[in-house]
């Protein structure tokens, strides 16, 4: 069958220009390495547990599952319907929760098209498997006990920053929780707290790579988990180069945990899924069937021991490939390759995720502005760049100046998106309109 899409080649083993300076661990081996046929058995076992568990306590998954027997199985869950992330939005805010409001430990929430977040939420049983995995990532990709993590990734409703301060802590490293953004501050810390490790998105590992010049190699890091954003070796191999580190690739999102769903260990041959957790398919795009290890398709997730939130057979849209065969550590989970690509027009900028819906839904509620505009993406140096092309309402009477009017949209935009853009108004007319066929929206000049 031909591939879905193309993308980054499969992480090769000759992968740095530097040094190993970390190998794999592991935090619970006995789980990690489990003979495959336990695995599955325990799967099985977790999956039918869910099962029950939703059908009792989530209407809609009870609806849907009207009639369809519960899985016997592995190959069952194929019969079960997807679950999309306009489920989510239609069940704003907790309609898809499993548990009672009362028995909450957390609430996060990701960016939405409509204006209204995607939200999801935790028992503290479910923060403690969350630590579990995220813990496992973190000992794979070679970080020690005792190491100091600088932890980059974003504090808040998005889950990056808290998921991995909870497995740093399970894992007996200590967290700094630095956050994103003051990158003036972030490279001071780097200097003065010597840390061994460091997560964040890659390009800001790029970044922070360029500002520390010559001295990036030769500074206390020894280990980056790197996620929230794609990105492909040519990156992997630009960010050792700069930070004299391994980088390896960490994988989730909000609806399905976090960060944690998976991750390369230090060998970087795949990222590693915590199978005893998440049950991994990969489908057609098209036709929802589906498809063989090696091939490429759509990531579809199910969680087996969440218990306020939990999914089944969640349509990601990331677009990757799946092996069983052992890893190299001797890791026996199922490993994904790179995400390559998303099956929809969502974009990645700085590790946010916006829609262009999502644009224009802000749009339309400002007075004195066109419904019709584009979105230009760009990379100046190693971050990406969001501007909006809008153009004003000229059938309206709008009072504001043109600088009054870009400094409200980009306001606007930045409590939307979650991040800044810069906001062109241009002249009635010169933004693309359809002419029948799909309207690209979208210009993307980063390169692949």
């Amino acid at each position: 069958m031909t591939q879905a899409a193309s993308g980054p080649p499969a992480p090769d083993l000759e992968l740095n220009n530097v040094t190993d300076t970390a190998t794999t661990g592991f935090h619970r081996r006995e789980i990690e390495t489990m003979p495959r046929t336990e695995l599955e058995a325990l799967q099985l076992a977790r999956l039918q547990e869910t099962i029950t568990h939703q059908r009792a306590n989530v209407p809609l998954i009870r609806e849907r599952l009207e009639g369809i027997p519960d899985p016997e199985r592995l190959d069952d869950l194929a019969d079960l319907p997807f679950l999309h992330k306009t489920d989510l939005r239609e069940n704003y805010p907790f309609g898809l929760l499993a548990v009672d409001r009362t028995e909450l430990a957390r609430v996060h929430a990701s960016s939405g098209t409509t204006g209204k977040p995607t939200v999801v939420a935790y028992t503290a049983e479910d923060l403690e498997m969350w630590s579990e995995c995220t813990a496992r990532c973190l000992r794979g990709a070679g970080i020690e006990p005792g190491w100091m993590l600088h932890n980059a990734y974003g504090y808040g409703l998005f889950t990056g920053g808290l998921g991995m301060h909870m497995g740093a802590e399970a894992a007996g490293v200590n967290c700094v929780p630095v956050s994103g953004g003051n990158t003036e501050r972030q490279l001071m810390l780097l200097e003065d707290f010597a840390p061994e490790a460091i997560c964040c998105t890659p390009s800001y590992a790029l970044t922070l790579g360029e500002l520390l010049g010559d001295n990036g190699p030769q500074s206390s890091l020894r280990v980056g988990v790197l996620g929230a954003e794609p990105w492909t070796n040519e990156t992997r191999h630009a960010i050792e180069s700069a930070l004299g580190i391994i980088a390896v690739n960490i994988y989730g999102l909000s609806e399905v945990m976090g960060p944690g769903v998976s991750c390369e260990t230090a060998d970087r041959d795949g990222l590693v899924i915590m199978e005893d957790h998440f049950i991994p398919e990969i489908v057609d795009p098209e036709t929802g069937d589906r498809l063989p290890d090696g091939e490429t398709g759509v990531l579809v997730l199910t969680s087996l021991t969440k218990k306020a939130f939990p999914v089944l057979r969640y349509w990601t849209g990331d677009l990757c490939s799946l092996t069983r065969e052992p890893s190299p550590c001797g890791r026996t989970h199922a490993r994904m390759s790179f995400v390559v690509g998303r099956a929809d027009d969502m974009l990645v900028i700085r590790g946010v995720n916006v829609y262009p819906s999502q644009v224009e839904h802000t749009l339309v509620g400002i007075d004195g502005v066109s419904p019709h505009f584009q979105l230009v993406v760009d990379r100046e140096g190693t971050l990406d760049t969001l501007k909006i092309r809008g153009e004003r309402d000229m059938t309206n009477s709008s009072t504001m100046s043109d600088a009054e009017l870009i400094a409200l949209i980009s306001e606007r935009m930045r409590s939307s998106l979650g991040i800044g853009a810069k906001v062109d108004l241009v002249e009635p007319g010169t933004v693309p309109r359809s002419e029948g066929g799909k309207l690209q929206r979208t210009l993307d000049n980063r390169q692949p």
